[in-house]
């Protein structure tokens, strides 16, 4: 595991999951909220936002964490490692809210710099609707990229822990040292 990708509804815990994935192996972690956002919520020109993602998607090894379905293909294509965090939907909201709560009017660790948290309804309706609409999607692009990757979906808060643990044991404790040896 040198390319990962983690995927998965808002609210599925992708950050949380690649912040501890990326420590554990010693690999860089790119958030593509932090790289699509400008100040303010304003989004990237196409162009612009095509030479970030072609960056990162450059180099050696990664952790990218987020959907964002028009690059997806480009992603699960360069990855070696599909990581797709499938967790109940009411979950997934549960934890949008409560994310409004906790970081109400300041900007996440994981989100673009000056994009305070916010309650957007309409981003409310997507995180329910993801399990009919953004699955699909997923689905089609894993079929037509993914058949010479590793991919693993984890549909349980328990398997998520469970699949952390692992890896650490995997690592021998050194995770920084086996990521670069192991192949």
């Amino acid at each position: 595991m040198k390319r990962i990708i983690v995927i998965g509804s808002p609210g599925a815990g992708k950050s949380t999951f690649s912040r501890e994935l990326s420590r554990r192996l010693g690999l860089p972690l790119y958030h593509l909220d932090s790289l699509y956002w400008k100040p303010g919520w304003v989004e990237r020109s196409s162009e612009e936002w095509a030479a970030i993602h072609e960056g990162v998607l450059a180099q050696p090894t990664w952790v990218v964490d987020g959907n964002y379905g028009s690059t997806l293909h480009l992603r699960v294509a360069a990855a070696d490692t599909v990581i797709w965090l499938d967790l109940p939907r009411t979950l997934c909201l549960y934890r949008c809210l409560k994310r409004v709560v906790r970081h109400w009017g300041r900007t996440r660790p994981d989100m673009g710099a000056g994009c305070p948290e916010r309650l957007d309804i309409d981003f409310l309706k997507y995180v329910w609707r993801f399990k009919r609409n953004g699955r699909a999607k997923i689905f089609t692009c894993l079929l037509k990229y993914g058949d010479d990757k590793v991919v693993y979906r984890l549909s349980a808060r328990r398997r998520i822990r469970k699949f952390l643990d692992q890896v650490s044991e995997e690592s021998g404790g050194d995770a920084r040292t086996n990521a670069a040896s192991s192949d």
